[in-house]
């Protein structure tokens, strides 16, 4: 054995099993509800408990302080930094994966691999925590988040794609897969025919309806809301979209009546969005709005007494620090200097954006005045007028440039500008406006007193998730019976593969036999049957057809249906 391959055996046992003393020590629970705040760097976590700490002096502490109990190392299977479709992926399936990959096994990447990877195994569609609870147990599931609902965090709790952009096959797949509780973004994403399969099927449908779902008592249900994502937290309409706190509490009223047990994903999408986006106010406020939501949770599992709460990040964002360069007295400055302009600012940049392009250009000064606590000075004002997607603007869009603006300042987009317009009145600093590689914070209860601890890699809490789930060895297994190649299953039988009509469709699989037949149809949980496909069978997972191998993956003993 070279020294190389044994450095990748090594790595891989090491990487690929959780601490064994841990997982024999860890108690199985009854519910689980994980909690993921989307692109969250430690120093957005520091950075929001002195914004509380400084508005608030009674309330120094954050509701997860009590809780923190170690870190997490997020990976791809290729790079130390990833995006949420495979970090996420990696907590839901126990298998690192690649950028964009949603609960898929990922390609191998050779010598590049982290974890060495099974070549043979690419595109296989991988079981998920919440899929096997329900498998295994009977378990209730859901999952509330402020993006919409296909996005690639949610999506890896109950899908499987390589291209998480391909919401034409998430959605449905999320839309059959048996999600009991469901709240969040997304309204024009769910299809009249997946709305439609939902009803039949017992589920109310809640569209841009807060007091629908308010009022409804019904175990199952979907209530979404906006177009896509929801607002940030502080410039949410409370008549009009619920906090997620108040969706968190929906969700655990709803599932907690399953005598089984449940598990809920819970992710503060838009932490992520806001540290793309450079904005400080929406990180911070987006943070602190998950950590109310994360207090419910806390709540209900001490009461409960059955239950795990895990809270942890997916992967940091844009090198966020409290202090920069810009400011060479930064580390001497008092929590009023720190903190205090931010403290003015009552929008974040996008909710400031509407309010300008909805507003004549002579209202801009009276906007930053009520909603920053400054007025712009001339450069800024200048450099507010030439952003290309500021509509009010007084200057022709042809006529604006980036002439005479400070670098720093100037910006095509409006959104963009006042970000970094609001950055310079901090002395908060990023490096970047994509993720980052840094650990991120990990913390727990566990009502029987024995919560991951320490420095853990994303596939270790996998492994420690499915232990207190009684789920050990379970995914795999699933995957195998549930995910099986078509080549396999029906391996001796007639088949085809009939292409879509649709340029962008997916093909459907028929199989036959003298009497019988199959269609199948991939993205549902239904296969037709009979010669005139007038019957239906319900799978208890949903088909998946990756068009890289031209493979269905499907359950196993599909093919007894035709005996």
């Amino acid at each position: 054995m070279t020294k190389r391959i044994f450095f990748f055996t090594l790595l891989a046992s090491v990487m690929m099993s959780a601490n064994a003393s841990q997982l024999s020590e860890v108690k199985q629970v009854k519910n689980l509800i994980i909690l993921i705040p989307d692109g969250t760097s430690l120093a957005t976590v520091s950075a929001a408990r002195w914004y509380q700490y400084y508005q608030h002096p009674d309330r120094p502490k954050l509701f997860i302080d009590p809780y923190l109990c170690g870190t997490v190392r997020t990976t791809c299977s290729d790079a130390p930094i990833g995006d949420s479709a495979p970090t996420t992926s990696c907590y839901m399936t126990g298998y690192p994966s690649l950028a964009g990959y949603v609960s898929t096994y990922p390609v191998s990447r050779g010598k590049d691999d982290i974890i060495p990877m099974d070549p043979a195994k690419a595109y296989q569609p991988l079981i998920t925590l919440l899929e096997a609870a329900r498998l295994t147990h009977n378990k209730a599931t859901g999952l509330v988040f402020t993006c919409e609902f296909p996005h690639a965090t949610p999506a890896d709790c109950a899908a499987h794609s390589y291209d998480r952009g391909r919401y034409d096959w998430i959605a449905p797949q999320m839309a059959h897969n048996y999600l009991d509780v469901v709240i969040g973004g997304g309204s024009s994403l769910l299809s009249s025919d997946d709305e439609a399969y939902l009803k039949s099927n017992g589920y109310h449908i809640y569209r841009n309806d807060i007091a629908g779902m308010r009022s409804d008592r019904n175990d199952k249900i979907w209530a979404l809301y906006c177009g896509r994502d929801m607002a940030y937290d502080i410039d949410r309409d409370p008549a009009k979209e619920p906090s997620i706190e108040e969706m968190t509490r929906t969700a655990i009223e709803r599932l907690s009546r399953n005598e089984n047990g449940f598990v809920l994903m819970v992710e503060g999408s838009k932490v992520d969005w806001a540290a793309h986006a450079n904005d400080p106010v929406a990180m911070m406020t987006d943070f602190l709005a998950f950590d109310r939501a994360c207090n419910a949770a806390f709540e209900f599992a001490q009461k409960d007494g059955q239950t795990l709460v895990v809270v942890v990040p997916d992967h940091g964002n844009s090198g966020f620090s409290i202090g920069s360069s810009r400011c060479p007295s930064y580390s001497t400055m008092t929590q009023e200097q720190l903190f205090g302009a931010v403290s003015q600012v009552k929008l974040t940049a996008e909710g400031m954006a509407a309010k300008l392009n909805s507003s004549p250009a002579s209202a801009a000064q009276q906007i930053f005045r009520e909603y920053a606590g400054f007025e712009l000075n001339a450069d800024e004002l200048n450099a507010l007028n030439n952003c290309k997607s500021y509509k009010s603007s007084p200057i022709p869009e042809d006529q604006r440039s980036d002439k005479g603006i400070e670098p720093s300042l100037y910006s095509g987009s409006l959104n963009s500008f006042i970000s970094k317009l609001i950055t310079s009145k901090t002395c908060f600093g990023f490096t970047t406006g994509g993720h980052t590689g840094e650990d991120v914070f990990l913390a727990a209860y566990h009502p029987a007193g024995t919560p991951p601890t320490g420095m853990l890699t994303n596939v270790e809490l996998n492994h420690y998730l499915a232990a207190a789930l009684g789920l050990t060895g379970k995914l795999d297994e699933l995957t195998a019976t549930k995910f099986a190649p078509h080549q396999k299953v029906f391996d001796g039988l007639t088949y085809s593969i009939i292409p879509s009509k649709e340029e962008k469709g997916s093909p459907t699989l028929v199989v036959k036999t003298k009497k019988k037949q199959l269609t199948i149809t991939p993205n549902t949980n239904i296969v037709k049957t009979g010669k005139k496909n007038d019957e239906t069978i319900s799978l208890q997972s949903v088909v998946i057809y990756v068009d890289k191998n031209e493979t269905f993956y499907l359950p196993e003993d599909l093919a007894d249906y035709l005996k």
